[in-house]
């Protein structure tokens, strides 16, 4: 582009955005542009004032700290990984451990098969999905005539957060947009495909975070950076992604417009996985979000933003759907799990025997938090916006689980031993001097023998959720044998998992 010709652009843009946000705001919104143009060039430029004009629309844009921020030094994190991955991690999402999924959209409205019915059903013509369209909808029914079934009726987002809240969870992450397009916000690029023009006719995203932030549960947003069928995806997807249409005409501006109108405490990115980070920007989002964004101080991000970024960049590493590491790493992860063991959306036709038990949900949590990871535990709601009485029971279990346990849960680090001698039934976490001991199986004569715990003189044993201290010896050179109390089962504080409270060990 000419030199003359890309300075009246920047004015041009940077015009706009100062009228919209008023004379007070000029300074401001010319600076960020200039910063753009600086680190993204034109392009970038133009993305990066359609944020600071949707800022000043939502009233959301960030103040520099002084007129002087305006011409100082460069974005502390600059638009590439080895930059963006030094950002440390908000010190919220680790102490929180334990979070709730939620996968819900259009796809809730045939609640058959998975939430990747539309793919199934168009994308790979799979005839048992032919059959079940056929048999149940009008002829010539088409996938964008389900989203007026997708009422959300009978959603009570005090109700779905006080739920929540009961299970224990310090963070939820509800589904913005899944690869079908449709946005549960009045997405102003998603027209006539949202919850405010068609469906609900109501803010599903923003209805459920003003709920959750009542209870101080902090709130993430999914976004699929991808969907399925949008003629534009389609289009930079034949020409190999050397075109960004699509990013520039829909994912970077949902991006922008999440941040700014929710101001979420996670970012949680799908989508990504048919083309490279440079196709979606990702760097260049990045950037603003940890310069620039209203959330910059305080916003976690997951890993899947491009090919090959997934278990290398990102905030934090949740890597593929279910990812156990099986040793500790050395990077903060996430496991996300579902109930539902065969989809992460509501299926009506999902069977007892489908799902996860409680205790299969606490062992992976147990599991999960000794190599240092959080457990998001999903369900899906309907498209009447219910959560079964089985999702409720399941989630209320591990809230009662964690009532007593959580302790050994919230706020804790690795301990130097995950697991007891590669037992896949004892395992540890530990909060400063403190170790828990997390055991699955009740053993045999009520004794519990532990080789990496050792302890000294004056160590104390107590099992959470029961008063009395517990009588110790030494077992074999160094571990302990604990007797534990003699109660029948069902004195026991918990039937699925039991955790000692060690103090005075090495």
């Amino acid at each position: 582009m000419p030199l003359a010709k890309a300075v009246a652009n920047r004015r041009e843009l940077e015009g706009a955005s100062a009228l919209a946000c008023g004379g007070g705001s000029e300074r401001r919104t010319r600076a960020m542009a200039r910063r753009a143009a600086a680190v993204r060039g034109y392009r970038g430029l133009r993305l990066w004032a359609a944020a600071a004009l949707l800022g000043c629309l939502l009233g959301a844009a960030a103040e520099p700290a002084s007129d002087d921020a305006t011409d100082g030094p460069p974005q502390r994190y600059s638009p590439d990984w080895a930059s963006l991955d030094s950002r440390p991690l908000p010190e919220w999402f680790d102490a929180a451990k334990v979070g709730v999924f939620l996968h819900w959209g259009v796809f809730s409205v045939p609640a058959w098969g998975s939430e990747w019915f539309w793919w199934s059903w168009k994308g790979e013509s799979r005839p048992e999905y032919e059959r079940f369209v056929r048999e149940r909808f009008p002829p010539g029914t088409t996938y964008a005539d389900f989203a007026h079934s997708f009422t959300a009726l009978d959603f009570r987002p005090d109700d779905w957060a006080r739920l929540f809240e009961q299970a224990g969870a310090r963070y939820v992450v509800l589904t913005t947009k899944h690869h079908e397009g449709f946005t549960n916000w009045g997405s102003s690029v998603s027209w006539n495909w949202n919850s405010v023009d068609t469906g609900p006719h109501r803010d599903l995203v923003g209805d459920l975070g003003d709920a959750l932030r009542k209870r101080n549960i902090s709130y993430g947003l999914y976004h699929s950076l991808f969907e399925w069928f949008n003629p534009l995806y389609l289009q930079d997807k034949n020409n190999h992604f050397k075109t960004q249409q699509f990013v520039e005409e829909k994912t970077l501006p949902e991006l922008y417009e999440l941040v700014l109108r929710y101001k979420p405490d996670l970012i949680w990115s799908d989508g990504e996985w048919e083309a490279p980070d440079t196709y979606w920007n990702s760097t260049s989002f990045l950037a603003w979000l940890y310069n620039d964004s209203p959330v910059k101080d305080t916003v976690v991000v997951n890993d899947r933003w491009g090919i090959n970024c997934s278990c290398h960049h990102g905030g934090y590493y949740n890597c593929q759907d279910k990812y156990k590491p099986g040793t500790l790493p050395n990077h903060k992860w996430e496991m996300c799990s579902s109930i539902d063991k065969h989809s992460w959306g509501y299926r009506s036709s999902m069977q007892i025997e489908d799902l996860l038990e409680t205790s299969s949900i606490i062992r992976e949590l147990v599991e999960t938090v000794s190599y240092g990871g959080n457990y998001l535990l999903n369900v899906g709601p309907t498209k009447e916006g219910v959560i079964v009485p089985i999702f409720q029971e399941r989630l209320m279990a591990l809230g009662a689980w964690l009532g007593i346990n959580g302790e050994a849960i919230y706020e804790t680090k690795p301990w130097k031993t995950q697991k007891e001698n590669a037992s896949e039934s004892v395992w540890y976490t530990s909060k400063g001097t403190t170790v828990y001991a997390i055991f699955l199986t009740w053993p045999e004569e009520s004794v519990l023998k532990l080789a990496s715990p050792e302890p000294t003189l004056s160590a104390q044993v107590t099992m959470l959720g029961f008063s009395s201290p517990l009588k110790w010896q030494k077992f074999h050179e160094k571990g302990m044998a604990i007797i534990l109390p003699s109660l029948s089962p069902l004195q026991l504080p918990m039937q699925n998992a039991w955790t000692l409270k060690l103090v005075g060990v090495s």
